[in-house]
């Protein structure tokens, strides 16, 4: 992703003296020179001493050297530590990411301290146009090259990005491809740079990643993965940074989640360039985060996931509730269980979960469950979902129970609900008619007595509770503890709209799991009908 050079302060690397007249000077030229010797120096002290030879290649800062911050020498020192064969880094958009690896990249091929024949460095990106922008940066710092070493770089924009060094016995390039794995089959890569690897699709993403890593094996080349924040835990490139492979490097610029987007501090920790004049400068991030939460909606959700760098969905369809709005709904201290309770029913099949939301409307108290068949387990099935070991943290959490092998037996299902509000008045058990046989007869086989009411999720039923949830969510009317099941689901929720702007709810993605959503908008928006009826008084006669 470009660096921001437009805040008219020390941008991309920080500032200097000006070099324009440096760049080929007798001095400068012996520093390269004893790169082309190969000087006894370590891969990471070799780097920083070539980058720090290099001009700012543009913006207003153009001409000056390089002047690495102490987080970028930090990340260059352990990437190229001994035994590490791939660096991660994470960290807010503009701090220049793409810049230090294309740094790294043009030193990589000029042999600063891999001294291979034929290296082959490889820029790998979402798309063409994002490759391009490391491929810009290579070729904006080759301009500060002594002009020996320029004459033996050829630069090819067709068919390929592609920059060839001749010297070193020559054979030596960095090319860009896309994310389409069939594309670096057979490679042997010394370096491997992944651009913005956390917003990559997952499969193709993916396949390009097993195929760019097994090729570096082959030379023990190393792979620089580079990126904003994931949307979520589960992404292979949160992976790299939670469980990280042995010989890996990892350097995380994430603030605690649960702030508010424009904390000074947390920014600071998200955005460590900008003290140095790398992006955007803290007031400019202040303000940028005070506009997002004006706002709302998709702004501070963006906001959050690239500029505070946290793992949040950036999901710009429109959501049933943001994770924004969510979080005003959470709390640790819970309201008391008081009145009558509300239980919304979401019944899944096999493959999906089924789940039971439990409301009263005169306290605003929400509680849910969900639960799964025992067969497959909940790691198989977590990993089968694309959430990994969430569905085992969900049940250690005691939010997800296990019941039943195949299918979750729905009559011993009710039971177990009804256990869960033992004791307190059930107003109504708000249920999807779409199951209203099978839901039925479980309800009579279980003995439960209460009044039930039947609901459709199309755009008339459903849309008119998705707005009483949501209403009741921004009133303050719904009170609920932290939940992980609670915020998986309404991460994956998003509204269909039809032609009359009518919404219903759906899944942002085919795995998705938002069965405890669904319960809980049957449940809330029940309670809210029930909350809106005029209280009648008891007439009392005598006789």
């Amino acid at each position: 992703m470009r660096t921001n050079f437009g805040t008219g302060q020390p941008d991309l690397f920080g500032s200097g003296p000006n070099a324009a007249t440096l760049a080929n000077s007798g001095d400068r030229a012996a520093e390269f020179s004893l790169f082309a010797q190969g000087e006894d120096l370590a891969p990471a002290a070799a780097a920083v001493r070539f980058m720090e030879t290099l001009a700012i290649p543009e913006g207003p800062n153009a001409g000056k050297p390089v002047s690495l911050a102490p987080f970028q020498r930090k990340f260059i020192e352990g990437a190229l530590a001994a035994d590490i064969a791939a660096a991660v880094l994470s960290i807010g958009r503009g701090n220049g990411k793409s810049a230090i690896t294309a740094g790294l990249g043009l030193g990589g091929l000029l042999g600063v301290w891999d001294h291979q024949p034929r290296r082959e460095i490889v820029a790998a990106a979402r798309t063409r146009d994002q490759g391009r922008i490391i491929w810009d940066f290579v070729a904006g710092f080759a301009a500060s090259l002594p002009l020996d070493l320029q004459r033996r770089l050829i630069y090819r924009r067709a068919p390929r990005l592609e920059i060839e060094f001749e010297g070193d016995g020559g054979g030596h390039v960095l090319r860009v491809i896309a994310a389409d794995g069939k594309s670096a089959l057979g490679g042997a890569p010394t370096m491997a740079i992944l651009d913005e690897r956390g917003h990559w699709a997952l499969d193709r993403g993916d396949e390009l990643e097993h195929a760019l890593v097994s090729g570096l094996g082959k030379r023990s080349g190393r792979a620089f993965l580079i990126s904003t924040s994931a949307s979520d835990d589960t992404h292979p490139f949160s992976r790299w940074i939670d469980d990280p492979a042995p010989g890996s490097y990892v350097q995380e610029h994430r603030p605690s989640p649960g702030l508010p987007a424009d904390d000074r501090e947390s920014l600071l920790i998200a955005n460590p360039g900008a003290p140095h004049g790398i992006g955007g400068s803290i007031n400019w991030l202040e303000a940028q985060a005070q506009r997002a939460i004006a706002r709302g909606g998709s702004s501070l959700t963006s906001f959050r996931l690239y500029n505070r760098n946290e793992r949040i969905s950036g999901e710009s369809r429109d959501m049933l509730i943001t994770p924004d709005e969510w979080q005003h709904c959470e709390t640790d201290t819970l309201p008391p269980r008081q009145g009558s309770v509300i239980i919304g029913i979401d019944l899944g099949g096999s493959a999906s979960m089924t789940a039971a939301a439990f409301y009263w409307p005169e306290t605003g108290r929400l509680e849910c469950l969900g639960t799964f068949p025992s067969v497959p387990s909940l790691l198989d099935r977590g990993q089968a979902d694309g959430v990994a070991g969430r569905y085992v943290e969900m049940h250690d959490r005691g939010e997800l129970t296990v019941l039943g092998d195949k299918t979750v037996p729905v009559a011993p299902w009710l039971a177990e609900v009804m256990r869960h509000v033992e004791g307190e008045h059930v107003s109504a058990i708000t249920m999807d008619r779409y199951k209203q046989a099978e839901l039925s007869e479980a309800l009579n086989r279980a003995g439960i007595r209460a009044p039930w009411i039947w609901r459709g999720q199309g755009f008339r039923d459903g849309g008119e509770d998705a707005e009483r949830f949501r209403r009741a969510a921004f009133d303050g009317q719904v009170k609920a503890r932290p939940s992980l099941l609670l915020r998986s689901a309404f991460a994956d929720t998003v509204c269909l709209r039809d032609p009359a702007n009518n919404i219903k709810i759906a899944k942002a993605r085919s795995t998705g799991r938002i069965d405890a959503a669904a319960a809980a908008v049957l449940a809330v928006a029940q309670g809210a009908r029930i909350a809106a009826q005029p209280q009648t008084k008891a007439r009392m006669a005598w006789l």
